[in-house]
Formats: C-alpha cells, structure tokens, sequence
C-alpha cells in the first residue's frame, strides 16, 4: 500500500472518532441511567408486592426508581425506612 493512502487511511478515522465519539459516550451513559432506572422500577415493585402483607406501599416514580437503582437493595431499604418512620 501506498504510505499516502495509510496516512489518509489514520487522519480519516481520527476526524470520524473526533465526531462521533463524544455523543456515542453520552447515548452508553444515558442508556446507562435509564437501565438503573428501570431496575430501580423493579426493586419497588417488588418490595410494594412483599409489603403488601404489611401495610407497605412506596410509590414508583421517577425520583424512588433513580433512588432505588442507582444505590440497589439499600435504597429501597432507606424508601421503606422513609415510608415507615417519617410518613404516617
């Protein structure tokens, strides 16, 4: 191969990551989130189907299912604390 079409070869790939590689970084962490999301949506639904025999019911909204799936088992433990000590 020609050096002049590997170099033109490299600066073409360079200029195709140089504008797609930022927003494909942004989509993974988006679908990143919204998958935490909806994680966070089926710990709670979980918990309000178990509770159910106690009493228990947290709603699932956007701020309980970013709660819930970002921090796992423990913030549905700390939404349950916060539905039993603080709300009547």
């Amino acid at each position: 191969m020609d050096p002049i079409v590997v170099i033109l070869a490299v600066v073409a790939l360079m200029v195709l990551l140089l504008f797609f590689g930022r927003p494909l970084k942004i989509i993974r962490l988006t679908s990143f989130g919204v998958i935490k999301i909806v994680i966070g949506a089926l710990f709670i639904f979980f918990a309000n189907v178990f509770g159910a025999m106690f009493g228990l019911h947290i709603p699932i909204n956007l701020i309980t299912s970013a709660i819930a799936g970002f921090l796992g088992f423990f913030g549905v433990g700390a939404l349950i604390l916060i539905h039993l000590m603080i709300l009547p």
